[in-house]
């Protein structure tokens, strides 16, 4: 996979940011889609899908419960 990608769940990051997600989010998208940029005719089809992958992150961190860790991470924004 990508490896610009870092792990963004505890004990990894202590605070992981909006900004972190989306850059993991764009990552992952230009990875599958193979697209650095997309064409004009394609960008509101990359742009739907870093914003979906973002939110499922998210939720996914949001819900992620790390075994001696302190606290769940906290809502990103």
């Amino acid at each position: 996979m990508c490896r610009s990608i870092k792990t963004l769940r505890e004990p990894y990051v202590p605070e992981v940011t909006r900004a972190d997600v989306e850059a993991a989010a764009l990552q992952y998208v230009r990875k599958i889609s193979g697209f650095r940029a997309p064409a004009a005719h394609n960008a509101a089809a990359f742009d739907a899908a870093v914003a979906a992958v973002a939110e499922a992150t998210a939720t996914l961190l949001d819900q992620l419960v790390v075994r001696g860790g302190g606290q769940q991470p906290a809502a990103r924004g």
